[in-house]
């Protein structure tokens, strides 16, 4: 019996390659892009964003052009619930969120894959350059074998029930090889760029999104250095990240960076690189692909999707899974992913704390 799937396509090359895998190998496929907001909702009239109608035209002409349905799945209420809304929760609550983390765990992989069963499909397919080894009856999350395309850092919050029901067909694959396949199928979007920021905040300017989004504005307050000294005035606490140097405004006379924020006070702190520099962490809402460790393991972590891993022994306390740093690891902050790894596998991840 013909195995059917349901293809995620943003418009990009690479999910309409992942669709021409998956025609190829036989499947019987139908193309389904979410559409997760209009644009009025985030402020922007032109159409240039992931999920806009050029990205709908754009995927619509690849599954014509390979003989596949094509449908548009509504998902815009729970896309403002669970990614929008907790992006902007994360930010006024002094953290910095990784909304495309929230939008595998909730849209992809929850909603599409709740709309797979109903139409009694038996995978969702992505454009992710990633991988899933089964063996022994587990699924194991693999980094993508081009590792400058490794996606794996957004997706350890995968479930062994979505793992078992995904197929990264793009996981052996270079983006070069992609573009050229793409370009040799004739297809539309073979030349088109990657989308490199968030979706839904397209021009990279979070603070002007959250207060137009809100419909407020957020007060202007005192930088001050580690002793408590006022050094200057800072245009709204939302609008600073940990770790932050460019744009502070100060004249300090040497380097200075945003090292923590004080939402109570409406003060943000700032000091040298060095006092940037974390031995440990710990993390909440922590996944593990397989299973939990019941002592500690030594491997490696990743705080941010482009850094490089950094060796460190993790283990659980409770609810939570503390992280404890070979070498002290720069600017680990509040709100963004830690993902461990054992070589080229993902053992789980979780919300820094």
């Amino acid at each position: 019996m013909m195995k059917k799937a349901i293809i995620a396509m943003s418009g990009g090359v690479d999910s309409s390659v992942a669709a021409y895998f998956m025609k190829s190998k036989g499947f019987e496929c139908i193309g389904a892009t979410m559409k997760l907001y209009d644009n009025e909702d985030i402020g922007i009239s032109r159409e240039k964003t992931c999920c806009s109608l050029d990205d709908i035209e754009d995927a619509r002409n690849v599954a014509r052009r390979l003989g596949m349905p094509y449908y548009v799945f509504n998902f815009k209420d729970e896309f403002e619930k669970k990614v929008i809304d907790k992006f902007i929760e994360t930010y006024e609550n002094g953290g910095t969120p990784n909304p495309c983390i929230d939008c595998n765990r909730y849209l992809k992989f929850e909603k599409l894959m709740q709309r797979m069963y109903e139409l009694g499909y038996d995978c969702v397919v992505t454009g992710h350059y990633a991988r899933i080894e089964e063996k022994g009856g587990r699924c194991y999350l693999k980094k993508g074998k081009d590792l400058s395309k490794d996606q794996s850092y957004v997706l350890y919050s995968l479930t062994q029930e979505q793992l078992s029901h995904t197929l990264f067909p793009l996981g052996e694959f270079s983006k070069d090889e992609i573009r050229e396949i793409a370009e040799r199928e004739g297809f539309i979007n073979a030349k088109k760029r990657d989308s490199q920021d968030i979706c839904f905040v397209p021009d990279g300017d979070y603070a002007r999104f959250i207060e137009n989004y809100r419909n407020k504005k957020y007060p202007a307050g005192n930088f001050v250095d580690k002793d408590g000294n006022v050094i200057g005035q800072h245009s709204g606490i939302i609008k600073y990240t940990i770790g932050q140097r460019k744009g502070l405004g100060l004249a300090a006379g040497k380097p200075v960076y945003v090292i923590s924020k004080d939402l109570e006070n409406n003060t943000v702190t700032v000091g040298s690189n060095e006092d940037l520099m974390s031995s440990s962490l710990e993390a909440r809402d922590f996944n593990w692909i397989c299973e939990a460790p019941e002592g500690k393991i030594h491997c490696k972590a990743k705080t941010r999707y482009n850094m490089a891993e950094k060796p460190c022994t993790a283990y659980c306390k409770g609810e939570r899974v503390v992280v404890e740093f070979d070498e002290p690891v720069r600017a680990v902050t509040s709100g963004q992913a830690v993902v461990l790894y054992d070589g080229e596998y993902v053992l789980g991840g979780g919300t820094i704390i």
